[in-house]
């Protein structure tokens, strides 16, 4: 917000009130001020711990009112005495500046600029000198994460995320649809995917537990610069969609973390169709039945070891032989051969793709 807009507000007012008035941020510092000499003053009220609440509070001998959005308050105002009076003008002052605040935040609100970013809704030329409008840094390393609610909720989910993440200057969350709520995350510069992935599960659990919301996160990349989270953030959905074919059991997938399935999803879906028919017989691989496709996902999580699949499949060593054979037959593939295996798990994962009709970003 710009201190400018409130210093005006706060110049006008200072006739119609015989009394000092300002305003002081979140580190307590007087921030505009009808004594302009006081601008700058520092250390006589705790922010954080004194004015959480949109009540006036009297602290000495001043009346002080906090104000802002969404129950997150970012700076408040102050009046000389602590008298009714005083609370009187208080809320007065707040009412004004908060009006005026949420005017200028309408119109240069850095969430609705992030979100024409991501969306591509902004021209390139127009990023760097909207972000320094804005006050945005443009070298720091960020992350867009999409955090998907699977059922519906009565719980605002955008508030509780807003208060998982309520440093407003860092972390923006942005609603994209009415299941996907996106946060641009700054992040430091030796974060990893793993950093990334404990945090993902610390905004599940929170969910879950406090409010018995279900959800999944998809994570793209770490960028550098505004006008790379386009990218990052067509990442995550990727990913979502990407786990939605080739692993719905995972709650949290890392674009980093894709493998051969991210090659798989961007290919066209005429090529995959003939691959299949290249590979194998017309219909053998239709032919197979959920036990045989069981005994084939064993051995491949075995790394090919015939005897410690038959362990962990309670067969015997000779009984899993006659399977791998019998795959053979049907297939034309040995699963015992590592590059008959490769070709065999890339095919059932591009039959699960066309199954799957997956949406393309």
């Amino acid at each position: 917000m710009s201190n400018r807009l409130f210093q005006g507000i706060i110049h006008q007012m200072k006739d119609a009130i015989d009394r000092t008035i300002g305003v002081v941020d979140k580190t307590g510092t007087i921030i505009c001020c009808s004594d302009l000499g006081r601008i700058g003053e520092t250390g006589f009220v705790d922010f954080n711990d004194e004015l959480s609440t949109f009540e006036p509070k009297v602290i000495g001998s001043k009346t002080f009112l906090a104000i802002g959005v969404q129950m997150h308050p970012d700076c408040a105002v102050f009046v000389d005495g602590d008298d009714p009076a005083a609370a009187n003008f208080v809320k007065l002052i707040a009412v004004s500046l908060n009006s005026l605040k949420q005017y200028y935040d309408e119109k240069y609100d850095r969430s609705n600029f992030i979100k024409n970013v991501i969306l591509d809704n902004i021209l390139p030329g127009d990023i760097y000198l909207k972000t320094r409008e804005l006050g945005i840094s443009n070298e720091v390393p960020r992350c867009v994460l999409i955090i998907r609610t699977t059922e519906r909720s009565d719980v605002p989910v955008n508030d509780v995320i807003a208060r998982l993440f309520p440093d407003k200057n860092k972390d923006l969350i942005i609603n994209i649809n009415e299941t996907d709520i996106a946060l641009v995350k700054e992040v430091k510069a030796d974060n990893d995917s793993r950093d990334l992935e404990k945090l993902a599960r610390s905004v599940i659990d929170s969910l879950h537990t406090e409010f018995y919301i279900n959800s999944i996160i998809g994570i793209g990349t770490i960028v550098i610069g505004v006008k790379d989270l386009p990218r990052s953030f067509k990442e995550a959905q990727i990913s979502l969609e990407v786990g939605k074919v080739f692993d719905n059991e995972k709650k949290i997938i890392t674009y980093d973390n894709l493998g051969i399935a991210r090659l798989i999803y961007q290919l066209p879906t005429t090529l995959c169709e003939t691959f299949l028919r290249e590979i194998f017989k017309k219909g053998s691989i239709v032919g197979l039945d959920q036990e045989t496709l069981f005994t084939i996902q064993k051995f491949f999580e075995n790394n090919l070891n015939v005897s410690e699949t038959s362990r962990k499949l309670f067969v015997h060593r000779n009984t899993l032989v006659y399977r791998l054979e019998k795959i053979k037959k049907l297939t034309g593939l040995d699963l015992r051969e590592f590059d008959d295996a490769i070709v065999f798990k890339v095919a059932l994962m591009v039959k699960k793709y066309l199954d799957a009709k997956p949406v393309k970003y």
